[in-house]
């Protein structure tokens, strides 16, 4: 099932990697794949290919950045959980 409208990211929701997307670590990160619109996208940092990893395991993105991230870089990280989300990489609720 694919998205026709990319939902809005509000980091106080649920969100996961979607079930679509297969992550292969690289030594910058990882590349993700989309499987069904075929979107490769570049996750630059190893903490972030962490923080999508586990991100369905926290009631929002909000914990799950709260829980993994340094404080000072959370701003940053919502930020890039926001972009992966407009490529289609994660599914809410």
């Amino acid at each position: 099932m694919t998205r026709t409208t990319v939902d809005a990211f509000d980091a106080s929701q649920y969100w996961q990697l979607s079930e679509q997307v297969s992550l292969r670590d690289e030594e910058f990160g990882a590349l993700a794949y989309h499987h069904v619109n075929r979107r490769l996208v570049f996750l630059k940092s190893r903490e972030l290919v962490e923080l999508v990893r586990r991100l369905g395991g926290f009631e929002s993105a909000n914990d799950a950045v709260r829980a993994l991230v340094a404080s000072e870089q959370h701003d940053r990280y919502v930020s890039a959980l926001a972009a992966l989300n407009k490529s289609e990489l994660l599914r809410g609720r």
